[in-house]
């Protein structure tokens, strides 16, 4: 699903299909809470998928060292992300 993020199995949702989704859903959140942190919870490959849309290093292998569970605190400059960090728990 990586190389052909158009694909998807019968009944899915491609990656394409999934970020456009979680890209629109993130600029929301932008747009209304402009200013404040906000929290958001969701599971990797969405995550790592909306991450790239903002930024390509944010690919397939970086999917791969994902671990269980993950927290990343993305810093957004206007809709373009200044900084990420892993936070350690």
């Amino acid at each position: 699903m990586w190389q052909n993020e158009s694909f998807s199995f019968v009944g899915g949702e491609s990656n394409l299909t999934a970020q456009s989704r979680g890209v629109k859903a993130t600029k929301m959140v932008l747009e209304r809470y402009a200013g404040k942190n906000v929290v958001i919870g969701t599971h990797g490959n969405i995550q790592v998928l909306i991450m790239k849309c903002f930024d390509y290093r944010y690919d397939f292998p970086f999917w791969q060292g994902l671990t269980m569970p993950d927290i990343y605190k993305l810093i957004f400059n206007e809709k373009e992300i200044e900084k990420v960090a892993r936070i350690v728990m």
